[in-house]
């Protein structure tokens, strides 16, 4: 017979997924920017954790997030190569409507908490493994230098040091941008008319004169490998695709992509999901759009139909 003070395995499984799946998958989709690496990190922590006796650990929730936290380090290193080996452009698998799931906690006040916008997890990508660690340990998750080392396995002034860096690198990489919701619905409608009447000067009006566009097709669809830039160029090449008789049966349906305002793009001849579109909005010209980010690539789209129920 069980103890009536011991757990059983399934009572354990259950508290682990109630009390530190969500925060365990939030950090490890910041550190890796991908859904299903993050998930399979939280799952590999769960079978690592679920051989270890509790009551040798005092605080669990630190010894999961140290325990998830290397072994992303152990697999940044590996997609480092990968990333080297990409084709086009990379950019992260999308999250739906502000997923509660992968939210390091509700409550928390700190100033990138909650944030998953492209741009950020793209100026996440460009720090070293440590600096995203130690960044995001402090920044987002909110925990103190002292048990940032204890769980980098640094002194905390080498901690110090490498969130400080990693700030910088981050704040010069991006500008969030606040916009009111009836202001997004205004951008994301004229957008939407823009597009559906295949009026370029219409989709320019809207997007900053800088304006950028990424696309990840990731060798598997097609994408423009390389960023473009400009509003015109961007508005020109983006009509243009929604010209060709493949993109005849697209519907956009709006949504939030990773915290943004954006929308899926449904191919309502075959019913699947050709693509999502985040939007970043200009942090300097009010009313305009300053950056499409555009998945394409099927295998990062998975994680979005799953969410979806498709």
């Amino acid at each position: 017979m069980t103890p009536a003070n011991v757990m059983t395995l399934s009572e354990r499984a259950q508290r682990y997924d109630r009390d530190h799946a969500s925060s365990l998958r939030a950090l490890a989709y910041r550190m890796l920017g991908s859904r299903a690496e993050a998930e399979d990190i939280v799952q590999e922590a769960w079978l690592r954790w679920a051989k270890v006796d509790e009551s040798t650990v005092e605080h669990a929730g630190a010894y999961l997030s140290r325990m998830v936290t290397n072994l992303c380090l152990d697999l940044l290193g590996s997609a480092a190569v990968k990333r080297e080996q990409y084709f086009g452009v990379w950019l992260p698998e999308p999250l739906l409507n502000d997923d509660a799931d992968w939210a390091p906690d509700p409550e928390s006040q700190a100033e990138f908490a909650q944030d998953v916008s492209v741009a950020f997890m793209l100026a996440l990508e460009r720090l070293s493994p440590l600096e995203r660690a130690a960044f995001l340990l402090h920044e987002v998750f909110d925990l103190d230098f002292g048990e940032v080392a204890r769980r980098l396995d640094k002194s905390p002034d080498a901690c110090r040091q490498l969130a400080s860096r990693a700030r910088n690198h981050v704040k010069a990489d991006y500008a969030r941008q606040e916009v009111q919701e009836e202001e997004r619905e205004r951008l994301f409608s004229a957008f939407s008319e823009a597009v559906k009447n295949f009026d370029v000067d219409a989709l320019a009006k809207v997007l900053t004169e800088d304006a950028v566009m990424l696309a990840d097709g990731g060798g598997k669809a097609t994408a423009i490998s390389r960023p473009l830039h400009g509003g015109l160029v961007v508005a020109k090449t983006f009509i243009g695709f929604c010209k060709l008789p493949a993109s005849s049966a697209w519907r956009m349906e709006p949504a939030r992509v990773n915290g943004m305002p954006g929308c899926l793009i449904v191919d309502d001849a075959t019913g699947k999901l050709v693509q999502t579109i985040a939007m970043a909005f200009s942090a300097t010209e009010s009313g305009r759009i300053a950056g499409l980010y555009i998945q394409r690539n099927p295998d990062k789209l998975q994680g979005v139909l799953a969410s979806l129920g498709r």
